[in-house]
């Protein structure tokens, strides 16, 4: 099959440039929605899908099962399971078992400030570094117990919707008239808990009235799932209930389901009339050169060839917009911060993100050439030439 030369395509795309930036813009945001969305539901997936999880297992209260925070379980139970059920792990006779509360508190920035500002506190012990080990303190230092001071999570200020500066080391929240001071920051990539407040788990008994504890964590040795599974079953006076890690962030990230659909759904709505936009601009683009391609025709080109063209003109415009909509979204979107009721997470543009950005990219330029190609081609090589 003789071809038309590629520079033949990239000649007739500069023709006309406003033309061509109009599908290029057109082009991009309908590939930046699918971006976004992309994003959106990649970086709940990767923050609910924590890699320390695989031995953790969550000890909590019966019922509680999807909600940490409603849990409400006896601050006994890290003793009574830690002396039950061996095989918990150890290191050098310290147990991997970590206490906590989680619990939502209205904190404000200024003892004579009168705006509430919603913060995920969570209270815990040295304990809870053991079994979260994707947490990691980049400045300051732990919670002293005792010293109502706070570890301020990175994605904290925009939990609570303060610059990052007000969340520094030696900065103070309010919580009930009481000064508490940040004694740090720390980082946990992959996990909601970026978003947290941790403090002392004493501290936070004290100060919201608690005797209890909202779950225990703990991290599997030579036990398994089963025996804590076994122990909570037959321990019916405490009424507990255990989850491993994993399970639980499967099951949240289930609920949040509704919310992934209606984003998709949204950008593809949106995306669609977007691709119609632009494929009437080509179609009028491709219209408009009937005669050029009878021409094509009559010097000896199949219309496979001419097709072929088209395409090849139709997948530039698209595969730059794609370029252009990576490096905007990349820009714009990429580790921008989004709150859920308990928790926070990152968009993410990543790999998938790009994969579904070429993907979209492609899509659009082949299906893009195929109503004009045909209203081209549709007719004889007479009626191209004397088409006006």
């Amino acid at each position: 099959m003789r071809r038309l030369p590629l520079d033949y395509a990239i000649r007739n795309l500069g023709r006309s440039m406003g033309r061509l930036a109009a599908l290029l813009v057109g082009n991009a945001l309908v590939i930046s929605l699918i971006i976004a969305a992309t994003a959106f539901v990649e970086g709940m997936r990767s923050s609910m899908s924590p890699q320390d999880a695989s031995n953790n297992v969550i000890v909590l209260a019966t019922g509680s099962e999807e909600s940490i925070e409603r849990s409400e379980v006896p601050g006994t139970t890290p003793g009574i399971l830690t002396a039950s059920v061996p095989g918990i792990l150890e290191i050098g006779g310290t147990p991997f078992v970590s206490p906590e509360i989680l619990s939502a508190l209205i904190v404000r920035a200024s003892p004579d400030s009168k705006e509430d500002l919603r913060a995920i506190v969570r209270g815990v012990t040295p304990g809870a570094f053991l079994v979260h080990d994707r947490v990691e303190i980049t400045a300051g230092r732990e919670p002293r117990a005792g010293s109502n001071e706070m570890l301020a999570g990175e994605l904290a200020h925009e939990k609570l919707g303060v610059p990052a500066a007000a969340l520094a080391p030696g900065q103070s929240l309010w919580f009930d008239g009481v000064e508490w001071t940040v004694s740090g920051n720390f980082r946990a990539p992959g996990t909601t808990m970026s978003g947290e407040l941790w403090t002392s788990l004493t501290d936070l008994q004290v100060a919201t009235k608690r005797d209890g504890l909202s779950c225990v964590v703990l991290r599997l040795g030579s036990a398994e799932f089963a025996d804590i599974d076994a122990f909570t079953k037959t321990r019916v006076d405490l009424e507990l209930s255990a989850i491993t890690e994993a399970d639980y962030y499967a099951d949240l990230l289930r609920f949040y389901r509704p919310i992934r659909i209606m984003i998709w759904v949204t950008a593809l709505l949106i995306a669609t009339a977007g691709v119609l936009g632009g494929l009437n601009t080509l179609y009028s683009a491709f219209a408009a050169r009937v005669r050029e391609i009878g021409t094509l025709q009559s010097l000896g080109f199949s219309r496979r060839a001419i097709v072929l063209s088209l395409m090849q003109e139709s997948l530039l415009v698209a595969m730059s917009s794609v370029l252009i909509a990576l490096v905007l979204c990349r820009l714009a979107l990429d580790g921008v911060a989004v709150s859920l009721t308990m928790g926070i997470f990152q968009l993410s543009v990543d790999s998938v993100a790009a994969f579904a950005a070429v993907f979209t990219g492609f899509a659009l330029g082949v299906l893009g050439a195929i109503p004009p190609a045909w209203r081209c081609l549709r007719l004889s090589i007479p009626e191209a030439l004397k088409a006006a």
